[in-house]
């Protein structure tokens, strides 16, 4: 299949910032997707973040988008034109970018919830998100012991138990995760494929069996429900290091897209 214009475009720059970000480290910092109440939250990050990917040597985070975005984007880019394509790409991921960061704040404030009894201000709640504790990638109980002993005052020290100190611990670790990918952008192009192609066969690499894309894409879109519920900080569940509603987030946003113009007969208008 040839890659068409804009898919190329976006080839290239998916490359450069992955290249450019293994040579420029702080750039992850400055271009991956923060939480809103991160002090590293920048307005251009639901933008960036997805050009962003995992580092070296995790090739295959960029490897696999790149080929999703290959496989459907050029297909749809031909039937829409570019600018259309375009459009729907990034509102895709701005999409993912919503809804993750959305599931993201209700983890965080279950589990400020856990500590309500300490009746914390929003000016300790913000300071207490913002803690440094990371030390050789892990976060570090005695840090954040340390940090919060200097936010809290003497009554809310006394008041402070195991539950509530993990409760804020695991609320400031949570919302310290970052996002990067084009996962997001990627499902949207898988469901507005198989809107436009609903009997074209797919298959999964480590499941060689032909099936159906009306049936393939909501199967997976299953999976990453389950497993982004399973895999929950809330529920103390193993984390697995995707950001399993920013995939949900990407389709959602598709699917609302190609319904809102299947709606209104604009499959047929090519944005030229």
């Amino acid at each position: 299949m040839q890659i068409t214009p804009v898919v190329k475009q976006l080839l290239i720059l998916n490359v450069i910032f992955f290249l450019g970000a293994q040579a420029v480290a702080p750039a992850y910092d400055f271009l991956s997707l923060h939480y809103i109440q991160s002090d590293q939250f920048q307005l251009w990050q639901p933008f960036t973040y997805q050009f962003m990917h995992a580092a070296f040597p995790r090739i295959e985070h960029i490897v696999f988008n790149m080929f999703g975005l290959y496989m459907f984007g050029s297909t749809l880019e031909q039937l829409w034109g570019p600018k259309k394509f375009l459009f729907f790409y990034i509102s895709c991921g701005l999409g993912a970018a919503l809804v993750n960061t959305g599931y993201v704040y209700f983890e965080v404030h279950q589990f400020l919830s856990q500590a309500s009894d300490l009746a914390l201000s929003s000016d300790q709640v913000h300071k207490i998100l913002n803690f440094d504790f990371v030390r050789d990638n892990a976060y570090r109980g005695e840090l954040f012991e340390a940090s919060l002993r200097n936010v809290l005052d003497a009554s809310q020290q006394s008041r402070i138990n195991e539950e509530s100190f993990g409760a804020l611990f695991h609320a400031a670790a949570t919302s310290q995760t970052t996002m990067v990918g084009a996962s997001g952008a990627i499902y949207g192009l898988l469901v507005a494929f198989a809107f436009m192609f609903p009997n074209a066969e797919m298959m999964m690499i480590f499941l060689p069996i032909p099936i159906k894309a009306k049936f393939f894409v909501p199967g997976i879109l299953l999976i990453d429900i389950f497993s982004g519920i399973s895999s929950s900080s809330v529920i103390g569940g193993p984390s697995s290091g995707i950001a399993h509603f920013a995939h949900i987030g990407g389709a959602l946003f598709g699917f609302l897209m190609m319904w809102y113009w299947k709606k209104n007969s604009f499959n047929d208008n090519r944005w030229n």
